[in-house]
């Protein structure tokens, strides 16, 4: 199949519940392209187990899942020609990195993997994260570092992707690219 309209690499950023994902999911849909979802969230409690459950049904049987919490370097490179990767998300990438280790750059490092592999990459990928810096400075040393993490990570994704996209309210802003 031939993608319609669909950058090599997207990228789409927002608030929590700004409709980034269900955005993110249509742009899938729309392409063309067989769809695969790589889920990166680690569930935790029932109400994470539920929420990711309400999301499978609503993207319905047509997408292939991988769950990678961590190597999505690895589900990239094997991801075939012909389809479309939805990474949702970013965010959650970062929280399973950091859980593992705090420190600053600890995402840094997975991240050039990441970047490594995107020129070999034969599918298109949309990148999913979340926008955390135009909130309340966090009180806590751990949240501030990780979103300034987050922070340095949408720079790094935005700066590699061919369109960056921000939702706000289920509207998107084009920021980078077209659509």
């Amino acid at each position: 199949m031939v993608q319609k309209n669909l950058s090599k690499i997207t990228f789409v950023l927002g608030g929590a519940a700004s409709g980034k994902s269900i955005f993110a999911e249509t742009l899938c849909v729309n392409s063309g392209l067989t769809q695969i979802y790589l889920a990166t969230s680690l569930i935790w409690d029932d109400e994470m187990r539920a929420k990711m459950e309400a999301h499978k049904i609503q993207r319905g049987l047509d997408w292939q899942t991988i769950e990678e919490p961590r190597d999505i370097a690895k589900a990239l490179l094997a991801a075939p020609a012909g389809s479309v990767v939805l990474v949702d998300c970013l965010t959650m990438w970062l929280n399973n990195i950091m859980m593992d280790d705090d420190s600053p750059d600890s995402w840094r490092a997975p991240w050039a993997q990441v970047e490594t592999v995107l020129a070999d990459c034969a599918a298109h990928i949309v990148f999913v994260s979340n926008e955390v810096g135009q909130g309340i400075v966090p009180e806590n040393a751990l949240s501030r570092r990780f979103r300034n993490a987050q922070g340095k990570l949408n720079q790094a994704v935005a700066a590699r992707a061919d369109t960056v996209v921000n939702v706000i309210a289920g509207l998107p802003q084009i920021l980078k690219g077209a659509l």
